[in-house]
């Protein structure tokens, strides 16, 4: 056969070639510019494939993601209106049938290989990426210290009381998110309480090599999860171990406001060596009669000589509750431990949608 016959052929092979790829492209979108966009007004033109909760992340918009992006908090929940593909596996555990239905995704598992819709919370929009200098570490229990944060760019930091803002760990692959503990007034600091968590990657940074001007990035505020201050409800506030962290900040501000609701903090812990801010909230009550705290342990020592309530928080708030019809609650604890208080709420009538939590846990 002729050279030229062989060129000939060779080049009609390779632009066939060109033009199936071409094709290809053009049905699955994997190659050429695309564009994200984001509640209608927001248009992000992306060149490559990329997920969703990594595109907004570059583009300044940062969605909630307690696992990093590894489909295991279930927390970066958008609606993907057009464009969306079927629901993985690995979103099944975290978004029912419902909310499939009607496009809800996992960002994180949202890849973006085509023209794409999305909406969001309005409200994320105001989450920000945050430069914070280790202040101080404070130890309050054998496995809980409370983290102090100086802000470095931006300087201050606004959150209502009861939000959370996620802690991005330096050196390694690991976001995860922790309520802010400290006073929502207070805009150049920020407080978090971390309980060290046995071969926990975040925590143990956190405890055991983390010191005193050492940097980190920060992002936030999130969550709904936030004291009602429209509301004149009583409140009964519920939490165990760290979960101390959104209530303590929550009776910052009611403090401020006079404590002008009935409060009840119901506080639930093994032993004695496990309560931590008992004088801060005891000097709380004797300021303000309407503020009741209490502490229960469910597993006290003969050393303790503990002379408060015994027993599990859900049986102490149980036994102490009366008709819940007009009061809101403010939750904090493992996901067990809130699925049981809302079973005690339940029972005492007060409105589901009166219970406020955050589900990172």
């Amino acid at each position: 056969m002729e050279p030229i016959i062989v060129i000939s052929i060779l080049i009609g092979i390779l632009v066939l070639m060109s033009l199936l790829l071409v094709a290809a492209e053009s049905a699955f979108g994997s190659t050429g510019e695309k564009v994200l966009t984001v509640n209608d007004s927001l248009q992000i033109p992306i060149n490559e494939s990329d997920t969703a909760l990594n595109i907004l992340s570059k583009n300044q918009i940062y969605i909630p993601s307690a696992c990093g992006g590894k489909a295991t908090c279930g927390l970066c929940k958008v609606k993907v209106t057009d464009g969306a593909f079927d629901l993985k596996p690995t979103e099944e555990p975290f978004i029912g049938p419902k909310d499939a239905e009607a496009g809800v995704r996992l960002s994180c598992q949202t890849r973006v290989a085509q023209d794409t819709k999305i909406e969001i919370p309005q409200s994320l929009f105001g989450a920000k990426e945050y430069d914070v200098e280790l202040a101080a570490l404070e130890d309050l229990t054998y496995d809980i210290k409370l983290v102090r944060f100086k802000m470095v760019n931006p300087k201050t930091l606004d959150f209502h009381p009861g939000q959370y803002a996620q802690f991005i760990i330096p050196g390694v692959e690991a976001v995860r998110a922790y309520s802010f503990a400290g006073d929502a007034k207070v805009k150049d600091h920020v407080e978090f309480l971390v309980r060290l968590v046995n071969k926990g990657v975040a925590t143990t940074y956190i405890h055991e090599v983390m010191q005193p001007g050492d940097k980190m990035k920060i992002t936030g505020p999130y969550g709904d999860f936030y004291l009602r201050e429209e509301s004149d409800r009583d409140i009964v506030c519920i939490a165990g171990g760290s979960g101390k962290a959104p209530i303590r900040s929550i009776l910052y501000r009611l403090r401020d406001l006079n404590m002008p609701r009935k409060v009840r903090y119901f506080f639930g812990a093994k032993t004695k060596k496990d309560l931590y801010y008992t004088e801060e909230f005891d000097d709380l009550q004797k300021e303000f009669p309407n503020f009741e705290y209490i502490p229960a342990l469910s597993e006290p020592l003969p050393e303790d000589n503990w002379q408060g309530e015994t027993g599990l928080i859900t049986d102490v708030l149980d036994r102490m509750t009366g008709d819940l019809t007009g009061s809101e609650a403010y939750l904090c604890g493992s996901p067990g431990m809130i699925h049981a208080c809302i079973k005690v709420l339940n029972k005492h009538e007060l409105p589901r949608e009166h219970t406020y939590y955050d589900s990172f846990a």
